[in-house]
């Protein structure tokens, strides 16, 4: 596992899917800094946390090139992503994680913060998150299920 980043970088997805199962919290836990953007926060909807600092790029410029091949969300932290050192970025979408790996950007996604929860114990095991995720209209395929159980050693 790659060492501790003090610095998040939360896509939409994440905050919608950890804010239903209540684990938000899990964000806080693990990293010293959470960041998103104002587009995200427009697309989550609901007043955050106070320790999630929304920020703007400075330089937006490489933001309208990104929103060319995705969502203004992703386009927007992945842009943030760049001007924070030490960051790490949450991204659930296929494209936005294609892209990220061309541009060899550290990036997890909403499971990978689960698995690294589990590997620092902040949480026992990964089944009761799990459980809660497939109560939701998360979508995800019965294989990473298993796959997220067996990197936790629970399968």
């Amino acid at each position: 596992m790659k060492p501790r980043f003090k610095i998040v970088i939360s896509d939409t997805s994440c905050l919608i899917l950890l804010s239903k199962i209540k684990e938000l919290e899990l964000l806080t836990k693990l990293f010293d800094e959470v960041y998103t953007t104002f587009e995200i926060l427009e697309e989550f909807r609901t007043p955050l946390p106070d320790w999630i600092r929304i920020k703007a790029p400075k330089d937006d410029h490489y933001q309208k090139i990104l929103e060319l091949e995705m969502g203004k969300g992703e386009a927007s932290a992945i842009s943030l992503y760049f001007e924070i050192k030490n960051s790490i970025i949450i991204l659930d979408d296929l494209k936005a994680r294609k892209l990220a790996e061309k541009l060899s950007i550290d990036y997890t996604g909403t499971f990978g913060i689960v698995l690294r929860a589990k590997k620092l114990g902040i949480i026992k095991s990964v089944k009761p998150i799990l459980a809660k995720i497939r109560n939701t209209n998360f979508r995800f395929s019965e294989n990473v299920f298993e796959t997220v159980l067996k990197e936790a050693g629970e399968f």
